[in-house]
């Protein structure tokens, strides 16, 4: 039994934040039903791609869900999702979308159909504008504070922070508004948009009002870590390491490993400060640097590793994702987080679980992505309760799709 074992969520999206909410889910044990267009979504196709040609990315996003194909545009199939969403069940009744709900998809249309639904709809702001995360950095300032030290040019991220984010809000509060809906609450129609969940997150951090109450706008520091010490060292093999002094344990670790104690001590002495005093560590940190650099220019990492994970040090070595697939056993079936799948039509390699541990309730499988359209005849009769002929009246008109319905009509 699963955590979310018997709860169904159907979904109609794109891109990154709402489908990684329903995986999240459906990586807890829920029955997640992707609903897309015939021909796939806008990110059917969205790289990375395998060798194939087949997106990884979709593959990535969409594991263990059940597939649907529908033809949107028909007010058949249109009518056909607003079913699938609005469903029969005590766990059901729960849809996810981060595209354009108005009308025939919005809160109110699915109440008149069911009036304990739960809608949680992520737009790109609260006045309804599109937005990703390349979009929302640039409007509150995080490629300004990225990048090398000096530089003027401001520096996007390759991780989507705000989507990731936001996909496990929306997770949040669907769990939140499915509680009080047991509670005898009712439905609930849950708002979100990314570039407030991007605005709450740097308000959390104290960015804005670092903003509103200093003078200065927070500059580039590299690979520095800000307010306290870390930093990047090249070593003699050529590799890039990166070390933390964050807490006093981290620091005083650091220099005991390095041997430079007598050093920072000095420079203690010169400046009348504590380098216990992580600020401090920070307003120092260039020359700090300079004294730890040629420890580690003079040697390879292979001479201090084992040195540094018994002194129990907080580093780690720079790598390609590539490299750290070979070397590192995290990113591997040695790490029960993992599987080893076959995903048809991408190849063979390891698929990640939920990364959580429920105890005495099972995890299930990383489970594959499904084929477009995989389960539409399944999920036509299962859930939207359709007959045989229903079924294949809508396939023949070409209003839903699914290539195993045909491949077995053909057969018969």
């Amino acid at each position: 039994m699963t955590i979310l074992s018997g709860m169904r969520v159907v979904e109609h999206s794109a891109f990154v934040a709402m489908p990684l909410a329903g995986m999240t889910l459906a990586q807890m044990g829920a029955e997640v039903i992707r609903v897309d267009r015939i021909g796939g979504g806008l990110d059917a196709g969205r790289w990375p791609l395998a060798p194939s040609g087949q997106s990884l990315f979709w593959a990535g996003l969409n594991k263990g869900k059940k597939s649907v194909a529908v033809d949107t545009r028909h007010p058949s199939g249109r009518e056909l999702v607003q079913h699938l969403a609005t469903a029969p069940g005590d766990d059901a009744g729960l849809f996810l979308t981060n595209l354009p709900a108005r009308g025939w998809l919005d809160y109110d249309t699915l109440r008149a159909l069911r009036d304990d639904i739960i809608t949680v709809t992520l737009a790109g702001d609260r006045h309804g504008k599109p937005q990703v995360d390349y979009t929302v950095n640039p409007a509150l300032g995080i490629p300004q504070m990225t990048g090398p030290e000096g530089s003027q040019d401001p520096v996007a991220h390759a991780l989507p922070a705000w989507d990731l984010i936001a996909g496990n809000m929306c997770v949040s509060s669907l769990l939140a508004a499915e509680r009080r809906r047991l509670r005898g609450g009712g439905g609930q129609e849950v708002k979100l948009a990314l570039k407030d969940v991007a605005a709450a997150t740097i308000g959390h951090l104290g960015m804005i009002g670092d903003a509103a109450l200093n003078p200065c706008d927070r500059a580039k520091a590299g690979n520095a870590l800000y307010g306290a010490y870390g930093q990047d060292f090249l070593c003699a093999d050529g590799r890039r390491i990166m070390v933390i002094g964050l807490t006093d344990r981290q620091w005083s670790s650091l220099i005991k490993a390095t041997g430079t104690q007598h050093a920072m001590s000095a420079m203690e002495l010169r400046y009348r400060v504590s380098l216990q005093d992580e600020g401090e560590r920070w307003r120092r940190r260039a020359e700090i640097t300079d004294i730890l650099r040629p420890w580690f220019a003079a040697r390879r990492v292979s001479d201090f590793r084992a040195d540094f994970d018994r002194a129990g040090l907080t580093w780690s070595e720079f790598h390609t994702v590539r490299e750290a697939l070979a070397h590192d056993p995290d990113l591997g079936p040695d790490n029960p987080m993992f599987d080893m799948l076959t995903q048809p039509g991408l190849g063979r390699f390891p698929v990640p679980k939920h990364p959580a541990s429920f105890g005495t309730a099972e995890r299930p499988t990383a489970g594959q992505a499904p084929a477009l359209g995989a389960h539409t005849e399944e999920v036509l009769g299962d859930v939207a309760g359709l007959s045989d002929t229903e079924i294949a009246d809508l396939f023949d008109a070409g209003i839903v799709q699914s290539s195993t319905y045909h491949t077995s009509r053909t057969a018969a």
